[in-house]
């Protein structure tokens, strides 16, 4: 049986306000291809579709569009968790449609995924939290945790442990009892696989990641998944890599695409597993190409990231720009680089030797209140503030005064 495990794709996030759709439409293009080129039989999304719980329409038409590419008309099939972006009941909401097609949504650690046909596949036994599938007339046992909050976990374990257990249980230790119940499951005749979203101890979480752990309460031990398992498909942390202490089964895929400053020093990619029942499996990295590059432009002097803006105006990349200066930057200064390079992000003055800024609080009457916050703005950023944003505040300030002149 070969599966492909990815995660992560967060479909409809954005970059400083910036949307990343079209970098993600062309990834979900090339990976409809890697599926068909590598002739993977199951493909696994280990949570995270979508960046919010109410993710944009054309985020939806995309996911959607794309399931319904890799099922070839139900010849393969897709089984889908929810993360910790997710809103459960909406990611599953589509499940009865999506069965003709092949395709699995499983949204909390309780769900009952119903057996039958999906596709030109079937699920022959399933239960809270597995499902067991047949494929070309090989079978495999997955578990299925979908991202398991607090309150979801409880759900699940009710009853499972008396009450005093469970209060000294900690997280970690009632994922373990979970994964050792649900692993009753497994047999020597059937692939043994396991997909959760959640964070493992040791993991190195890429800066991208919205934390699903409070003062470590929410961290698992590399030792609470299924020792029965193959191959254990994790989503949540963002840069691909093995959970420590697991023989090499336990890996994150990492998010398909550059979504923070922090990744892009390491490469993007999938895993494809190829394993039987029994045997030990096989794993090979796919790399995923990088669509728009975030790149961060070092520049000493105001005039030398003007230039660089200028020779890379065609380029075709996000841009966080840091500029090594003596002096503030104007805002026509800030205007030239902006209309020579679109895109850029960010422009973060590194100031030299000592500048500083004093505010004679005793002329804030013989100011106006515009000429005031580009002071405080000047002295707390480094830089003139852009007229947009004056703009913004001087609305927000004129339309508080018009309510209480109506109150």
């Amino acid at each position: 049986m070969r599966i492909l495990h990815t995660s992560d794709w967060h479909l409809g996030k954005n970059l400083e306000g910036y949307s990343r759709m079209d970098e993600q439409e062309a990834f979900l293009d090339d990976f409809v291809k890697i599926v068909e080129n590598n002739k993977v039989d199951l493909i696994i999304i280990a949570g995270d579709v979508y960046d919010s719980p109410n993710p944009p329409a054309r985020a939806e038409r995309m996911f959607y569009n794309t399931l319904k590419k890799l099922s070839a008309n139900g010849e393969r099939i897709t089984l889908v968790i929810a993360g910790n972006h997710d809103n459960p009941d909406r990611l599953v909401a589509a499940g009865p449609l999506a069965r003709d097609h092949g395709i699995i949504m499983v949204g909390t650690p309780k769900s009952v995924v119903a057996p039958g046909e999906y596709g030109n596949n079937s699920v022959i036994n399933s239960g809270e939290g597995f499902i067991e599938v047949e494929i070309k007339g090989e079978k495999a046992v997955i578990l299925t945790v979908p991202y398991p909050s607090e309150k979801r976990l409880n759900e699940v374990l009710y009853g499972a442990m008396d009450e005093e257990e469970e209060r000294l249980k900690s997280y970690s230790d009632r994922i373990k009892t979970l994964f050792e119940t649900l692993s009753k499951n497994y047999r020597e005749d059937t692939v043994n696989i396991a997909v959760s979203h959640l964070f493992a101890m040791g993991s190195e979480e890429s800066g991208s990641e919205r934390s699903i752990q409070l003062g470590g309460s929410f961290i698992v031990d590399g030792s609470c998944f299924p020792k029965k398992a193959q191959y254990i498909a994790l989503g949540h942390v963002h840069k691909p890599q093995i959970v420590p202490g697991t023989d090499k089964r336990a890996r994150y895929a990492g998010s398909p695409i550059h979504y923070n400053k922090k990744e892009i020093n390491f490469k993007k990619k999938c895993f494809i597993v190829d394993v039987k029942a029994g045997e030990d499996c096989n794993i090979e990295e796919v790399e995923f190409k990088v669509y728009k590059p975030i790149e961060i432009w070092k520049c000493e002097g105001i005039e030398e990231a003007i230039d660089k803006c200028e020779e890379n105006r065609e380029k075709d990349c996000w841009v966080y720009l840091e500029i090594t200066t003596d002096r503030y930057i104007r805002e026509d200064e800030i205007k030239l680089m902006k209309n020579a390079k679109k895109d850029i992000l960010e422009i973060v003055p590194k100031i030299v030797g000592e500048i500083s800024v004093d505010i004679d609080v005793n002329s804030f009457s013989e100011k106006s209140f515009e000429d005031i916050f580009k002071e405080f703005y000047l002295k707390e950023r480094k830089v003139e503030p852009q007229p947009e944003v004056i703009d913004l505040l001087l609305s927000i300030i004129k339309e508080g005064g018009e309510e209480d002149e109506t109150n």
